[in-house]
This record gives structure tokens, C-alpha cells and sequence, in this order.
């Protein structure tokens, strides 16, 4: 790697760190520009690991030996910059270690994400990219073979995502899907049944759907508020639903999706 001291933070090269707490114009800016942001050295260490190429690195002097270990000889620019410079740049205190812009990865095909996976995760639609990031967090920790997320659902590899995710983001496999036509058809002719977690009179107990679990199973969850949409409800095979108590009617759709998938691993004995 090559260590570059900069103390200028108007500096051009630092220009893919800049204003990171935008998240409308990162969002926009980074997957035009075919990157992403990864934040903490587990983080960077992981996207590394899985195949994931850093085009450069922002760094405080105290990680630079963290970041030697991991990049090596790489050929890679690590920019050194005081703290009251990485700040001014990003927008924010960085605490927890460098930052580094990633090459983003082409998504794999739909059909090849799901040909062997035995339990996925389908978010349609989520706007808060910490709940993405919690809901791969959760598939990674609770056994999901895959996440699939819709085409307008909120980026995984947002630098918050990416965090809120400990960098579990780059373990799952995972892809976008462009619509119910497109996706219902190819998990059918695979096996996999759908089941919709939403409220409704109608819909099943999650224990008595994890009792009788079929041996492939896609969960669909909808967006904060609105939940799923009818065409999600149209093409699923079942509804579930978390009986609540407490006077609680939901939860957030990260720990919706986290107690789902601990039940289908845990299903009670009849």
C-alpha cells in the first residue's frame, strides 16, 4: 500500500470521502460512480476478504498498522490525515477506524442467488438503510441463505448499511429483484414457497408456520409503515403474522425479520 500524508481537506483526492452524512446525493453519487464506502477496519477487512477491491483509503495514523497487515503490498493509495481533516471531509467524527472507497461489485443473477438456497430473506421497498443493515446482520447470524431486495428498496452497501451490518453485508449473498412478475415465477419453478409476514386476520401464527416450515421458504418484508405491497400479498403462498402482546400491534422490520428466522430454526415440536 502506499501511504500519501494530506493536510489539506480540500485536497481532490480526498473527494470520494466528502460529505458522507448526505445520504441522498452518497447514495446517488457512489452507485454512479460505481462505489461504495466502507467504514471500520472489520469492515474493510471483511468487504476485502470476500473479493471486494478498495480504490483508496482514508486513515488516522493510529490504524495505519491494522491497515498493513491487511492490505500488505496491495496497490493501493492510503491517504494519512489528522482527525480535524478526516472530519472535515466525511462530515462527522470518524471513531471507529479508516474509511475506504470500494469498487462495487457487479450482482449476481437472480436465479443463481436462489438455485441452492434453503432460506431467504425478500425486503420490498425499505427506506432506512440502518434496517437493511440490521436485517443482513440477522440473515447472517440466524442462517438465511440469501437477501433479495427490490429494486427501489434502500442500497445494502450504504456506508450506513454497510456499518449497522458489521459487514455481514458481504457474506450473505445477495441481489436485487425488479418486480413480483420477475421474482415469483423464478421461486416457484425452484421450490420455494413465499410466505408475507403482515398484519391481517387471515394470516397464520409464525409457530404454527414454523411447526410445518417448507423445506424451502422465501420471507417477504414490506417498507416501515406502509409494509408489503398487495402485489407482494397477491403472490405470496401464505401470510404470517407475529402475535403481539403488551398492547405492541408490530415490530421493526429488522427484528421482525430476526424473531422469523430464529422460529423457522427453532420450530416447536407437535
Amino acid at each position: 500500500m502506499h501511504e500519501i500524508r494530506i493536510d489539506d481537506p480540500a485536497d481532490r483526492r480526498l473527494d470520494d470521502y466528502r460529505g458522507l452524512t448526505d445520504t441522498a446525493l452518497r447514495t446517488r453519487s457512489d452507485v454512479s460512480g460505481g462505489l461504495y464506502i466502507a467504514e471500520s477496519l472489520k469492515v474493510i477487512e471483511r468487504a476485502v476478504r470476500a473479493g471486494h477491491r478498495p480504490r483508496s483509503v482514508l486513515s488516522q495514523e493510529r490504524w495505519l498498522d491494522g491497515l498493513r497487515a491487511l492490505l500488505g503490498d496491495a496497490q493501493v493509495d492510503v491517504y494519512v490525515c489528522a482527525d480535524p481533516v478526516v472530519e472535515a471531509v466525511a462530515g462527522y467524527p470518524v471513531h471507529r477506524g479508516a474509511l475506504a472507497a470500494m469498487h462495487r461489485p457487479a450482482l449476481p443473477p437472480l436465479g443463481e442467488v436462489v438455485r441452492d438456497a434453503r432460506t431467504i430473506l425478500v425486503l420490498e421497498d425499505l427506506v432506512e438503510h440502518q434496517n437493511v443493515g440490521s436485517a443482513f446482520r440477522a440473515a447472517a447470524a440466524l442462517g438465511a441463505d440469501a437477501v433479495l431486495v427490490s429494486a427501489r428498496c434502500a442500497d445494502p452497501l450504504y456506508r450506513r448499511a454497510v456499518k449497522v451490518s458489521t459487514g455481514t453485508v458481504f457474506q450473505v449473498p445477495w441481489t436485487r429483484f425488479g418486480g413480483w412478475d420477475e421474482l415469483a415465477p423464478i421461486l416457484h419453478a425452484e421450490g420455494i414457497r413465499l410466505a408475507a409476514l403482515a398484519l391481517r386476520d387471515d394470516a397464520v401464527p409464525l409457530e404454527d408456520y414454523a411447526a410445518e416450515r417448507p423445506e424451502r421458504v422465501a420471507l417477504a418484508f414490506g417498507s416501515e409503515g406502509p409494509g408489503l405491497t398487495d402485489r407482494a400479498l397477491a403472490a405470496a403462498d401464505a401470510v404470517v403474522t407475529i402475535p403481539m402482546a403488551g398492547g405492541v400491534d408490530s415490530l421493526n422490520v429488522a427484528s421482525t425479520a430476526a424473531v422469523a428466522l430464529w422460529a423457522l430454526r427453532h420450530p416447536p415440536r407437535r
